[in-house]
Protein backbone atom coordinates (compact mmCIF):
# COMPACT_ATOMS: atom_id res chain seq x y z
CA UNK A 1 0.00 0.00 0.00
CA UNK A 2 1.17 3.75 -0.80
CA UNK A 3 0.22 6.37 1.82
CA UNK A 4 1.06 9.50 0.26
CA UNK A 5 -0.04 13.68 1.44
CA UNK A 6 1.69 15.50 -0.83
CA UNK A 7 -0.41 16.72 -3.52
CA UNK A 8 2.15 16.60 -6.46
CA UNK A 9 2.93 12.72 -5.45
CA UNK A 10 -0.89 12.02 -5.13
CA UNK A 11 -1.86 13.14 -8.08
CA UNK A 12 1.16 11.77 -10.24
CA UNK A 13 0.54 8.39 -8.67
CA UNK A 14 -3.16 8.40 -9.28
CA UNK A 15 -2.74 9.85 -12.66
CA UNK A 16 -0.01 6.71 -13.38
CA UNK A 17 -1.56 3.80 -11.76
CA UNK A 18 -5.01 4.66 -11.55
CA UNK A 19 -4.97 3.88 -7.89
CA UNK A 20 -8.03 3.90 -5.79
CA UNK A 21 -8.02 7.31 -3.55
CA UNK A 22 -9.34 7.50 0.01
CA UNK A 23 -10.43 10.07 2.05
CA UNK A 24 -10.86 8.62 5.28
CA UNK A 25 -10.64 10.32 9.21
CA UNK A 26 -11.79 7.16 10.71
CA UNK A 27 -8.08 4.37 11.19
CA UNK A 28 -10.58 1.64 11.46
CA UNK A 29 -11.91 2.78 8.01
CA UNK A 30 -8.46 2.74 6.70
CA UNK A 31 -7.59 -0.55 7.47
CA UNK A 32 -11.01 -1.78 6.04
CA UNK A 33 -10.59 -0.03 2.56
CA UNK A 34 -6.27 -1.21 2.57
CA UNK A 35 -7.85 -4.42 3.03
CA UNK A 36 -10.62 -4.12 0.37
CA UNK A 37 -7.87 -3.19 -1.84
CA UNK A 38 -5.45 -5.69 -1.58
CA UNK A 39 -8.34 -8.20 -2.38
CA UNK A 40 -8.92 -6.58 -5.35
CA UNK A 41 -5.40 -6.05 -6.14
CA UNK A 42 -4.81 -2.47 -6.63
CA UNK A 43 -2.95 0.33 -5.09
CA UNK A 44 -4.26 2.86 -2.51
CA UNK A 45 -3.37 6.82 -2.18
CA UNK A 46 -4.60 7.75 1.66
CA UNK A 47 -5.38 11.37 2.06
CA UNK A 48 -6.35 13.30 5.18
CA UNK A 49 -10.10 14.09 4.27
CA UNK A 50 -8.19 18.23 5.22
CA UNK A 51 -5.73 17.34 2.05
CA UNK A 52 -5.91 19.76 -0.78
CA UNK A 53 -7.76 17.92 -3.67
CA UNK A 54 -7.33 18.68 -7.12
CA UNK A 55 -10.15 17.68 -10.20
CA UNK A 56 -6.15 16.21 -11.57
CA UNK A 57 -6.03 13.37 -9.03
CA UNK A 58 -9.80 13.22 -7.93
CA UNK A 59 -10.91 12.18 -12.18
CA UNK A 60 -7.84 9.87 -12.63
CA UNK A 61 -8.46 7.59 -9.76
CA UNK A 62 -10.03 4.36 -11.15
CA UNK A 63 -12.45 4.48 -7.65
CA UNK A 64 -12.45 7.11 -4.95
CA UNK A 65 -14.26 5.60 -1.15
CA UNK A 66 -14.37 8.79 0.93
CA UNK A 67 -15.98 8.94 4.64
CA UNK A 68 -18.97 11.52 5.52
CA UNK A 69 -15.79 13.95 6.45
CA UNK A 70 -14.35 13.30 3.09
CA UNK A 71 -17.34 13.02 1.18
CA UNK A 72 -18.16 16.73 2.53
CA UNK A 73 -14.41 17.83 1.97
CA UNK A 74 -15.48 17.74 -1.53
CA UNK A 75 -18.66 18.46 -1.96
CA UNK A 76 -17.12 21.95 -0.24
CA UNK A 77 -13.81 21.61 -2.92
CA UNK A 78 -16.75 21.79 -5.74
CA UNK A 79 -15.49 18.63 -7.24
CA UNK A 80 -17.87 17.64 -10.15
CA UNK A 81 -19.70 14.08 -9.66
CA UNK A 82 -18.51 10.96 -11.34
CA UNK A 83 -18.31 7.43 -11.31
CA UNK A 84 -16.81 4.61 -9.18
CA UNK A 85 -17.29 6.94 -5.69
CA UNK A 86 -18.04 5.17 -2.57
CA UNK A 87 -19.23 6.49 1.08
CA UNK A 88 -18.11 4.48 3.99
CA UNK A 89 -19.33 4.53 7.36
CA UNK A 90 -18.24 2.51 10.45
CA UNK A 91 -22.01 1.82 11.73
CA UNK A 92 -25.12 2.98 9.67
CA UNK A 93 -24.41 5.61 7.48
CA UNK A 94 -25.98 9.22 8.73
CA UNK A 95 -28.56 11.54 6.33
CA UNK A 96 -25.51 13.85 6.27
CA UNK A 97 -23.33 11.08 4.50
CA UNK A 98 -26.30 9.79 1.98
CA UNK A 99 -26.65 13.77 1.24
CA UNK A 100 -22.96 14.52 0.47
CA UNK A 101 -22.97 11.17 -1.56
CA UNK A 102 -25.68 12.20 -3.68
CA UNK A 103 -24.13 15.52 -4.65
CA UNK A 104 -20.96 13.36 -5.51
CA UNK A 105 -22.64 10.84 -7.92
CA UNK A 106 -21.83 8.28 -5.26
CA UNK A 107 -22.56 4.38 -6.59
CA UNK A 108 -23.18 3.37 -2.93
CA UNK A 109 -23.06 4.06 0.67
CA UNK A 110 -21.99 1.00 3.13
CA UNK A 111 -20.87 0.28 6.49
CA UNK A 112 -17.65 -1.26 7.03
CA UNK A 113 -16.59 -3.94 7.71
CA UNK A 114 -19.96 -5.52 7.56
CA UNK A 115 -20.54 -4.22 4.11
CA UNK A 116 -16.84 -5.08 2.99
CA UNK A 117 -17.50 -7.74 0.51
CA UNK A 118 -19.90 -5.63 -1.15
CA UNK A 119 -17.21 -2.87 -1.96
CA UNK A 120 -15.09 -5.42 -3.12
CA UNK A 121 -17.27 -6.78 -5.50
CA UNK A 122 -17.95 -2.82 -6.64
CA UNK A 123 -14.50 -2.00 -6.47
CA UNK A 124 -13.56 -5.30 -8.79
CA UNK A 125 -16.29 -4.63 -11.38
CA UNK A 126 -15.15 -0.93 -11.93
CA UNK A 127 -11.77 -2.45 -12.37
CA UNK A 128 -12.48 -5.14 -15.02
CA UNK A 129 -14.03 -2.04 -16.64
CA UNK A 130 -10.69 -0.24 -17.23
CA UNK A 131 -8.29 -3.18 -17.73
CA UNK A 132 -7.95 -6.00 -20.29
CA UNK A 133 -6.49 -9.71 -19.68
CA UNK A 134 -2.93 -9.37 -19.42
CA UNK A 135 -3.03 -12.89 -20.42
CA UNK A 136 -0.66 -14.94 -22.71
CA UNK A 137 -0.68 -12.68 -25.89
CA UNK A 138 0.10 -9.25 -23.79
CA UNK A 139 2.67 -11.29 -21.63
CA UNK A 140 4.60 -12.96 -24.93
CA UNK A 141 4.79 -9.64 -26.72
CA UNK A 142 6.49 -7.76 -23.29
CA UNK A 143 9.32 -10.85 -23.58
CA UNK A 144 9.79 -9.62 -27.40
CA UNK A 145 9.70 -6.08 -26.37
CA UNK A 146 11.95 -6.50 -23.64
CA UNK A 147 14.35 -8.22 -25.48
CA UNK A 148 16.73 -6.44 -28.00
CA UNK A 149 16.39 -7.93 -31.80
CA UNK A 150 13.74 -10.71 -31.06
CA UNK A 151 11.05 -12.26 -33.00
CA UNK A 152 7.58 -12.54 -32.04
CA UNK A 153 5.53 -15.60 -33.44
CA UNK A 154 1.71 -15.43 -33.08
CA UNK A 155 0.28 -19.27 -33.22
CA UNK A 156 -3.22 -18.98 -32.66
CA UNK A 157 -5.04 -18.84 -35.88
CA UNK A 158 -8.26 -17.24 -34.77
CA UNK A 159 -6.75 -14.61 -32.12
CA UNK A 160 -7.13 -11.23 -34.22
CA UNK A 161 -3.70 -11.12 -34.91
CA UNK A 162 -0.76 -10.68 -32.57
CA UNK A 163 -0.18 -7.30 -34.40
CA UNK A 164 -2.92 -5.48 -33.41
CA UNK A 165 -2.20 -6.21 -29.77
CA UNK A 166 1.16 -4.52 -30.65
CA UNK A 167 -0.56 -1.64 -32.87
CA UNK A 168 1.19 -2.75 -35.80
CA UNK A 169 -1.53 -3.88 -38.34
CA UNK A 170 -0.64 -1.39 -40.88
CA UNK A 171 3.17 -2.27 -40.87
CA UNK A 172 4.07 -3.98 -44.19
CA UNK A 173 5.11 -7.16 -44.25
CA UNK A 174 4.01 -11.30 -44.32
CA UNK A 175 1.34 -12.87 -42.08
CA UNK A 176 0.71 -16.69 -41.70
CA UNK A 177 -1.57 -16.62 -44.48
CA UNK A 178 1.07 -15.17 -46.92
CA UNK A 179 3.94 -18.40 -45.49
CA UNK A 180 4.36 -20.59 -48.25
CA UNK A 181 6.74 -22.51 -46.66
CA UNK A 182 6.06 -26.17 -45.58
CA UNK A 183 8.63 -27.41 -44.21
CA UNK A 184 13.46 -27.43 -44.70
CA UNK A 185 16.26 -24.94 -43.36
CA UNK A 186 15.39 -21.22 -44.45
CA UNK A 187 17.70 -18.40 -44.19
CA UNK A 188 16.62 -16.10 -41.35
CA UNK A 189 18.03 -12.70 -42.60
CA UNK A 190 15.50 -12.83 -45.51
CA UNK A 191 12.69 -13.89 -43.40
CA UNK A 192 12.96 -11.20 -40.73
CA UNK A 193 13.52 -8.67 -43.93
CA UNK A 194 10.03 -9.96 -45.12
CA UNK A 195 8.24 -9.81 -41.83
CA UNK A 196 6.37 -6.32 -40.46
CA UNK A 197 9.10 -5.12 -37.77
CA UNK A 198 7.42 -2.92 -34.68
CA UNK A 199 10.67 -1.26 -33.19
CA UNK A 200 13.63 -3.60 -33.15
CA UNK A 201 10.84 -6.64 -32.79
CA UNK A 202 9.96 -8.68 -35.62
CA UNK A 203 6.46 -9.83 -35.95
CA UNK A 204 4.57 -12.85 -37.42
CA UNK A 205 1.07 -12.71 -36.84
CA UNK A 206 -1.48 -15.11 -37.87
CA UNK A 207 -3.52 -12.11 -39.06
CA UNK A 208 -7.51 -12.05 -39.35
CA UNK A 209 -8.10 -14.41 -41.45
CA UNK A 210 -8.30 -17.70 -39.19
CA UNK A 211 -6.20 -19.72 -41.46
CA UNK A 212 -4.71 -22.84 -39.67
CA UNK A 213 -1.18 -22.24 -39.25
CA UNK A 214 0.71 -25.17 -40.79
CA UNK A 215 3.02 -27.23 -38.15
CA UNK A 216 5.95 -27.99 -40.67
CA UNK A 217 6.03 -23.86 -41.30
CA UNK A 218 5.92 -23.66 -37.88
CA UNK A 219 8.89 -25.87 -37.20
CA UNK A 220 10.96 -24.29 -39.67
CA UNK A 221 9.98 -20.85 -39.05
CA UNK A 222 11.20 -20.85 -35.15
CA UNK A 223 14.59 -23.26 -36.02
CA UNK A 224 15.54 -20.51 -38.27
CA UNK A 225 14.21 -17.75 -36.45
CA UNK A 226 16.26 -18.88 -33.40
CA UNK A 227 19.60 -18.86 -35.11
CA UNK A 228 19.11 -15.58 -35.56
CA UNK A 229 18.11 -14.13 -32.03
CA UNK A 230 15.47 -14.53 -28.98
CA UNK A 231 12.45 -16.29 -30.22
CA UNK A 232 8.63 -15.49 -27.93
CA UNK A 233 6.08 -18.03 -29.30
CA UNK A 234 2.38 -17.11 -28.11
CA UNK A 235 0.71 -20.48 -27.97
CA UNK A 236 -3.07 -20.66 -27.80
CA UNK A 237 -5.34 -22.35 -25.64
CA UNK A 238 -5.65 -25.07 -28.14
CA UNK A 239 -3.16 -26.91 -28.34
CA UNK A 240 -2.94 -27.25 -32.02
CA UNK A 241 -0.59 -29.20 -33.84
CA UNK A 242 1.86 -25.97 -34.48
CA UNK A 243 1.13 -24.95 -30.78
CA UNK A 244 2.69 -28.45 -29.75
CA UNK A 245 5.69 -28.01 -32.29
CA UNK A 246 6.81 -24.92 -30.31
CA UNK A 247 6.18 -26.03 -26.87
CA UNK A 248 8.75 -29.28 -28.40
CA UNK A 249 11.13 -26.44 -29.41
CA UNK A 250 10.86 -23.90 -26.24
CA UNK A 251 13.66 -23.49 -24.02
CA UNK A 252 11.30 -21.99 -21.35
CA UNK A 253 6.91 -23.05 -21.20
CA UNK A 254 5.48 -19.93 -19.34
CA UNK A 255 1.92 -20.31 -17.95
CA UNK A 256 -0.14 -17.51 -17.25
CA UNK A 257 -2.51 -17.65 -14.72
CA UNK A 258 -5.30 -15.15 -12.95
CA UNK A 259 -4.89 -15.06 -9.13
CA UNK A 260 -8.45 -16.69 -8.91
CA UNK A 261 -9.71 -20.11 -7.54
CA UNK A 262 -11.15 -20.90 -11.19
CA UNK A 263 -7.73 -20.15 -12.84
CA UNK A 264 -5.85 -21.90 -10.84
CA UNK A 265 -7.85 -25.46 -11.25
CA UNK A 266 -7.59 -24.91 -14.73
CA UNK A 267 -4.21 -24.17 -14.98
CA UNK A 268 -3.54 -27.33 -12.65
CA UNK A 269 -5.24 -29.22 -15.45
CA UNK A 270 -3.26 -28.05 -18.04
CA UNK A 271 -0.18 -27.66 -16.71
CA UNK A 272 0.84 -31.68 -16.88
CA UNK A 273 -0.09 -31.43 -20.80
CA UNK A 274 2.81 -28.64 -21.06
CA UNK A 275 4.96 -30.93 -18.91
CA UNK A 276 4.47 -33.83 -20.85
CA UNK A 277 5.23 -32.28 -24.01
CA UNK A 278 8.46 -29.75 -22.58
CA UNK A 279 9.64 -30.37 -18.57
CA UNK A 280 10.69 -26.49 -18.69
CA UNK A 281 7.57 -25.13 -17.54
CA UNK A 282 7.08 -22.49 -15.29
CA UNK A 283 4.37 -20.32 -13.66
CA UNK A 284 3.60 -16.39 -14.13
CA UNK A 285 0.59 -15.74 -11.35
CA UNK A 286 -1.22 -12.34 -12.65
CA UNK A 287 -3.39 -10.71 -9.67
CA UNK A 288 -5.69 -9.59 -8.29
CA UNK A 289 -6.77 -12.24 -6.04
CA UNK A 290 -10.23 -11.42 -5.15
CA UNK A 291 -10.28 -15.13 -2.64
CA UNK A 292 -6.40 -13.97 -0.96
CA UNK A 293 -4.42 -16.39 -3.01
CA UNK A 294 -1.17 -16.01 -2.93
CA UNK A 295 1.16 -16.63 -5.47
CA UNK A 296 3.06 -19.22 -3.85
CA UNK A 297 -0.06 -20.86 -2.77
CA UNK A 298 -1.26 -21.01 -6.47
CA UNK A 299 1.87 -22.37 -8.10
CA UNK A 300 1.66 -25.30 -5.22
CA UNK A 301 -1.74 -25.83 -6.30
CA UNK A 302 -0.45 -26.16 -10.21
CA UNK A 303 2.65 -27.97 -9.63
CA UNK A 304 4.95 -25.55 -11.34
CA UNK A 305 7.90 -23.78 -10.19
CA UNK A 306 6.89 -19.85 -10.10
CA UNK A 307 8.62 -17.96 -12.53
CA UNK A 308 7.10 -14.03 -11.30
CA UNK A 309 3.87 -12.93 -9.77
CA UNK A 310 2.77 -10.28 -11.31
CA UNK A 311 0.59 -7.17 -10.02
CA UNK A 312 -2.55 -6.12 -12.23
CA UNK A 313 -1.15 -3.40 -15.05
CA UNK A 314 -2.79 -0.08 -14.85
CA UNK A 315 -4.77 0.51 -17.25
CA UNK A 316 -3.42 -2.01 -20.21
CA UNK A 317 -6.68 -1.93 -21.65
CA UNK A 318 -6.85 1.60 -23.09
CA UNK A 319 -3.08 1.55 -23.59
CA UNK A 320 -3.72 -1.34 -26.10
CA UNK A 321 -6.68 0.88 -27.78
CA UNK A 322 -4.58 3.69 -28.00
CA UNK A 323 -1.43 2.67 -29.86
CA UNK A 324 -0.59 -0.70 -29.08
CA UNK A 325 1.49 -2.46 -26.19
CA UNK A 326 4.07 -0.57 -24.62
CA UNK A 327 6.71 -1.52 -21.64
CA UNK A 328 6.95 0.83 -19.07
CA UNK A 329 9.92 1.06 -17.13
CA UNK A 330 9.16 -1.10 -13.51
CA UNK A 331 5.77 -1.46 -14.39
CA UNK A 332 4.41 -5.25 -13.22
CA UNK A 333 4.26 -6.11 -16.92
CA UNK A 334 7.84 -5.27 -17.33
CA UNK A 335 8.90 -6.86 -14.30
CA UNK A 336 7.65 -9.79 -14.71
CA UNK A 337 8.63 -10.15 -17.95
CA UNK A 338 12.48 -9.14 -16.57
CA UNK A 339 12.26 -12.14 -14.17
CA UNK A 340 11.17 -14.91 -16.76
CA UNK A 341 13.87 -13.36 -19.15
CA UNK A 342 16.38 -13.68 -16.25
CA UNK A 343 15.54 -17.15 -15.57
CA UNK A 344 16.05 -18.42 -19.13
CA UNK A 345 19.24 -16.10 -19.07
CA UNK A 346 20.44 -18.12 -16.52
CA UNK A 347 20.36 -21.09 -18.91
CA UNK A 348 22.80 -21.35 -21.66
CA UNK A 349 21.84 -21.49 -25.20
CA UNK A 350 18.48 -21.23 -24.67
CA UNK A 351 16.76 -18.38 -27.35
CA UNK A 352 13.75 -19.82 -27.06
CA UNK A 353 10.10 -18.85 -25.00
CA UNK A 354 6.81 -19.99 -24.88
CA UNK A 355 3.32 -18.09 -23.64
CA UNK A 356 0.46 -20.48 -22.66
Amino acid sequence: MLAATAAATHREYVTEHRAMLALLSDPSLREEVDRVAAAVGTGVVRLAPSATLGRTAWNAATVVVVDEVGAQRCVALGLPRRAAVFVVAAGAPTAEAFHAAMSLGAQAALSLPAQADELVRCVSETLDGVRADAGASVFAAALALGTPHSVLIDLDPIGGGIDLLLGAESAPGLRWPDIAVKSGRLNWAEVRAALPAHGPVAVLSAGRSGVEIDCGAAEAIIESARRGGFVVCDVPRRLTDAAVAALELADLVTLICPGDVRSCAAAATIAPTLSAVNPNVGLVVRGPAPGGLRAADVADVVGLPLLAAMRPEPMIGERLERGGLRLRARSPLATAATAVLQTLGRRPGRRTAAAA
